[in-house]
């Protein structure tokens, strides 16, 4: 099996069983409550610090995180990033357009969601210390084979984001059985959700420091 299926596999796999984490709290929740587009542009956001990460290992930069203090650093950065998310997403208030669609009052740029996407992902130091991981073990694995390496990972990546796209598209298309108050809802879950990891990390890097 080449580079190109196992990477595909592995991209499936991080889908369906690591895939349940603050970023998806975020997909669920913008694609319902902004709308597909903004899903999707959330979706490329993470897409691209999935990229920056696995770059950043090859470049070697991603060693700061195998220091203890930057560990704990990094880590309550992230959780206090995580736990604000969580606030705002929770506080975000519905309301009726003329079109009759819930929507938020407000809304940013397209540009927004794309960052917003890139530091919710990259802010999570077990991401970093994941994909060091598995840069590490795929390389050995294809003795060193830069082009075979290049291929695992870009179907690895592009599997996952087309599995972000879809649960985008699956969570816009039962918008419209949704009431105003149970997108309220969906938003208080989802920012309960990002607050919670972010409690979690937190609580975590002070335990294993």
């Amino acid at each position: 099996m080449g580079p190109l299926y196992e990477g595909m596999i592995m991209g499936f796999t991080l889908a369906i069983f690591f895939g349940f984490g603050p970023a998806l709290f975020a997909l669920i929740q913008t694609s319902i409550h902004r709308g597909l587009w903004s899903g999707f542009l959330l979706a490329f956001g993470i897409f691209l610090s999935d990229v920056a990460l696995v770059a950043l290992c090859f470049l070697g930069a991603i060693n700061i995180m195998t220091k203890p203090e930057n560990h704990l650093v990094f880590g309550v950065i992230s959780g206090i990033i995580l736990i604000m998310f969580g606030i705002v997403t929770y506080r975000k208030k519905v309301v009726i357009t003329k079109s009759d669609d819930p929507a938020e009052t407000g809304k940013p740029g397209y540009i927004t969601y794309v960052l917003k996407g890139f530091f919710l992902n990259i802010a999570n130091p077990f991401v970093w210390i994941f994909w060091m991981g598995v840069v590490v073990g795929i390389t050995a694995n294809f003795g060193g084979n830069v082009q075979d390496v290049i291929i695992f990972f870009s179907a690895t990546l592009l599997t996952v984001l087309a599995t972000d796209l879809l649960k985008c598209f699956g969570s816009f298309k039962i918008k419209r059985f949704l009431t105003v108050n149970l997108i309220q809802w969906v938003n208080r879950i989802a920012g309960v959700g990002l607050a919670l990891f972010g409690v979690y990390l937190i609580v975590r890097v002070f335990v294993e420091f």
